[in-house]
């Protein structure tokens, strides 16, 4: 079942590039005839919106289940003082050291 999402993604892929190419051709025609850009045709923005939508299910369907993000369920079992417990920010060699000097 995963090749046929990989091939509803190609298509709206391909269908994409097609769509992007079109605006280009179009773009180019506008200039040579001299005509003033206002807006894409009207085809070229449904076939890009639909080609989007077809890629968007394909990626969904590829990328499989999605896991929830709970940031309770790891600080559940951790006490106050072990969650602003950080050991990377611990310095040891500080200017306090030197108030400090014992001889």
């Amino acid at each position: 079942m995963g090749s046929y999402w990989k091939i509803w993604f190609f298509v709206g892929m391909t269908s994409l590039l097609h769509a992007a190419y079109s605006a280009v051709q179009h773009r180019t025609y506008l200039r040579l005839t001299e005509q003033e850009f206002t807006s894409l045709p009207l085809d070229i923005v449904i076939q890009s919106l639909i080609s989007l939508f077809v890629m968007m299910c394909g990626i969904l369907h590829i990328a499989g289940d999605f896991k929830e993000i709970r940031a309770t369920m790891d600080l559940q079992s951790k006490s106050w003082d072990m969650v602003g417990n950080r050991p990377s920010f611990y310095t040891f060699s500080h200017r306090g050291q030197m108030i400090h000097f014992s001889s």
